[in-house]
């Protein structure tokens, strides 16, 4: 079998099995599946990126979709007056004050000859800088946290379009892992991952605690859509013609209309980045990194600056993840903190891209959907095969009572099954890298 037949019949077989899903349960069942794949499918590009490309070993990936989610709370949501009014003006100082501190720990570092009075000029800077900052910064949360703390508690956002959170949610992503990179990319592959891995558990913490910011676990809930209401497509006298031109339900299809735009919206991004992600790695940087990941030794001896290179894909991964973290929590339709956790955000993409195929970006996109497909879709089927399984014993037998209550506990032994199958019969993944 060719190699385009096999990537082709692969592909099919998914879309079959999503269809079989629309047929069997519902279509809501089956686009809100769609639309989780292609979301994973750009997380696991951003980690195909680092890992594929480079060899960077990050499981930081919870943070950056942290970030994204973040993004689309700045700047969807509307801006609460009242508590800028009492803490704004102070977190603002509160954030130079904290810029200065920095800046000015750099200056003193790099003009001041190396000498105990340099370490003690340091210090200070940091020590005094960091209390200064806090005595602002306290009273000033405190304060936006007091005012309306029911409903909101919280400084609000810009009030833009949520389209527009997608893109900053990249460049949030971005920034903080260029801080990441400049850090931790010097360490060996293990200390980098228990490096990022740390880092983005910290980034979780801050969402979860600051309250001022992002409501912490009281959650943000009503954010803005991209896309129509279904309740105004009920209302709406061209949608209620096309339903009875179909001859459809206005409750089910609106829900099923509204799932169908998000796909496309999705799936625009999807496509996009997948296009940019194929012309980079066929392009001489993309050569360049997968030599460099191959051999540094010998890429460093040619001249290429490795530290370099690794912090320029570091930061492409990452926005990529962040953009999709802003797109999962524009889906949700809320910033839940409480969420975000290794298992769903590190875990699975990993294993999308493994069981994908490392450094394969079409593999990646594969690997998003087997992956999320049946981690969704394992718990139903379980609970079928524990039917079936148990059908000839008694309804009260407590072997079959006990076999059914563990359908739900189905998923993570079908995650590992796959990985191992997968890594057994077909090591390098399902599309590997050519």
């Amino acid at each position: 079998m060719s190699y385009t037949v096999k990537n082709t019949a692969l592909f099919t077989i998914i879309m079959l099995l999503l269809v079989f899903v629309g047929f069997s349960q519902s279509w809501n069942v089956a686009l809100q599946i769609i639309n989780l794949c292609l979301i994973s499918s750009i997380m696991a590009l951003g980690v195909n990126i680092q890992w594929g490309y480079a060899g960077l070993f990050n499981v930081g990936i919870m943070g950056s979709a942290a970030l994204g989610g973040l993004a689309v709370v700045l700047i969807s949501t509307d801006p609460e007056p009242e508590a800028i009014k009492a803490g704004g003006l102070g977190v603002v100082l509160s954030l130079l004050l904290g810029i200065a501190t920095i800046s000015g720990a750099i200056f003193a570092y790099k003009r001041l000859p190396k000498s105990r009075m340099r370490t003690i000029v340091v210090l200070t800077i940091v020590v005094v800088g960091f209390f200064v900052t806090r005595a602002i910064f306290g009273p000033a949360t405190d304060a936006i946290e007091q005012v309306n703390p029911a409903r909101a508690g919280n400084i609000g956002g810009l009030g833009l379009p949520v389209l527009l959170a997608w893109p900053v949610g990249g460049l949030f992503a971005g920034i903080v892992s260029w801080g990441i990179g400049k850090i931790a990319l010097g360490l060996r592959s293990d200390y980098l991952a228990i490096a990022t891995l740390g880092i983005s558990e910290i980034i979780v913490a801050v969402l979860k605690h600051e309250d001022w910011m992002t409501r912490g676990v009281k959650n943000i809930s009503g954010l803005k859509r991209p896309v129509p209401y279904e309740v105004d497509l009920q209302a709406a006298p061209w949608f209620l013609d096309l339903c009875k031109t179909l001859g459809t339900d206005p409750v089910t299809f609106s829900s099923i209309f509204v799932k169908l735009c998000y796909a496309i919206l999705f799936g625009i991004v999807l496509l996009l980045i997948l296009w940019m992600s194929e012309k980079a790695l066929n392009s001489p940087w993309g050569r360049m990194m997968r030599a460099i990941r191959d051999n540094e030794e010998a890429a460093a001896a040619m001249g290429k600056d490795i530290k370099a290179r690794h912090l320029q894909v570091f930061i492409i991964g990452s926005v990529v993840v962040g953009i999709a973290g802003a797109m999962l929590t524009t889906l949700d339709g809320q910033l839940t903190p409480s969420a975000y956790q290794p298992l769903r955000f590190t875990f699975l993409i990993w294993v999308m891209v493994i069981v994908g195929g490392s450094g394969n970006n079409w593999g990646s996109v594969l690997g998003g959907f087997v992956i999320w497909f049946f981690w969704i879709e394992a718990e139903p089927m379980g609970l079928w095969l524990m039917d079936t399984i148990t059908a000839g014993m008694a309804e009260d037998n407590p072997l079959r009572i006990h076999l059914i209550k563990s359908a739900a506990h189905m998923r993570l032994m079908t995650m590992g099954l796959i990985l191992l199958l997968v890594l057994r019969f077909s090591p390098k993944g399902l599309i590997p890298e050519k």
